[in-house]
């Protein structure tokens, strides 16, 4: 059966890569440029190295640092007003998923009319975008090589997706020296994220032969290496292999898709404005309990990968990964979500919500109901 693989960006990788920036914008032939980063970027002094790098392209530059966490359509329509009014030309975007995927959703106001929440879906952007050059602080949500914007209707309260190839960034510059200053807790929390989506991708119903390959080796690289980049921040060979694990899932999950574990970690971001990798990370191993079921020889297949004892018992072993995976939680010291502030009284109406997620398409075990969704929460408590 044919199986269609997309993968759309131009990467540079490695130690001092920012320094490729000017050239490229030189080949946009770049007049006015907007740099798009959150507070902390600028904090670590991140941001003021890639301006360095852009003012040898002489350009005129506009910064939008307005990036908050799970941003909202009133963040985006905001910077794209900005960036209209500015006449912009290319886009560069410094920072985590959020700062990436407000820029892709700003770049598509660019040169799409209307409101950004009548882009929702798949394939709804009509015309294509502007140039984007992509710079990831952090190795976790692989947004700088998906064609996925997550962001948060604060009207309807729900987090939603554009999914979309023409909203790709065209190129990224993936330099693991700007994920050092990151907070041990960003460090956990954002990895945990990038293991959800190898193990979520490798597990769902759209996954192909080349999507497995890509989902199975991050799983591997990120099981190794995320605990060290955890222990040690400045252990730059563990920042490196977490960021070319990111890339590599990313090439994976954007063309299998996710499942039940994102549409719980969206839910409970609109709601309690969790940050995305720790409300994966909190659900994570009870949905692959949940799952293995549905799943067995896929869930021995990853349990294999990293390892794990497998004793030939198909019963037993199909929840060697969700059992690892809770080790793996509580080692890195991601919180539960009574930690987090949820309650009990909660669960009904987050679990309400959860089920009109579209991410539930994809999930192996199918048919999820609301009282799966509340036993699933229970054990996240």
């Amino acid at each position: 059966m044919a199986s269609q693989f997309f993968v759309s960006s131009d990467v540079v990788f490695g130690k001092d890569s920012v320094k490729e920036l000017p050239k490229m914008l030189k080949e946009y032939n770049a007049k006015k440029v907007m740099v798009v980063y959150d507070a902390g970027v600028k904090m670590a002094g991140i941001s003021e190295k890639v301006l360095d790098e852009i003012k040898k392209a002489d350009v005129e530059v506009t910064i939008f640092d307005g990036v908050i966490p799970n941003p909202t359509n009133e963040v985006v329509e905001e910077a794209a007003a900005i960036a209209k009014e500015k006449d912009i030309d290319v886009f560069v975007a410094v920072g985590g998923g959020s700062s990436i995927d407000l820029t892709k959703a700003v770049n598509i106001l660019m040169t799409n009319e209307g409101t950004i929440g009548q882009y929702g879906g798949m394939n709804m952007v009509k015309n294509p975008v502007l140039p984007l050059i992509a710079i990831p602080t952090t190795a976790g949500t692989s947004s700088e090589i998906t064609n996925v914007v997550a962001l948060t209707d604060t009207v309807n309260v729900c987090k939603y997706v554009i999914i979309d190839n023409k909203i790709v960034a065209d190129k990224v510059i993936a330099d693991p020296e700007f994920t050092k200053t990151m907070p041990v807790s960003v460090t956990a929390a954002t990895g945990m994220d990038a293991i959800t989506h190898a193990v979520e991708s490798y597990i769902s119903n759209m996954a192909t032969p080349l999507t497995e390959y890509h989902s199975l080796k991050a799983l591997q690289i990120f099981y190794e290496y995320l605990p060290k980049a955890v222990a040690d921040g400045s252990d730059m060979e563990a920042r490196e292999k977490m960021m070319l694990g990111c890339l590599i899932a990313g090439f994976g999950f954007s063309n299998a898709n996710l499942g039940l574990v994102h549409g719980i970690a969206h839910t409970l971001s609109a709601h309690f404005h969790l940050a995305h990798g720790m409300a994966n990370a909190t659900v994570l191993p009870y949905v692959m309990e949940y799952n293995a079921d549905s799943c067995p020889e896929k869930m021995v297949e990853l349990a294999k990968a990293i390892n794990l004892p497998v004793s030939g018992n198909l019963e037993e072993d199909k929840y060697l990964l969700s059992k690892e995976l809770l080790k793996l939680t509580k080692e890195l010291g991601i919180k539960t979500l009574s930690e987090q502030g949820i309650t009990e009284a909660d669960f009904e109406m987050l679990a309400e919500d959860v089920l009109k997620e579209p991410v539930l398409g994809f999930n192996p075990k199918q048919n999820v109901t609301k009282e799966d969704v509340i036993a699933i929460l229970k054990k996240a408590f």
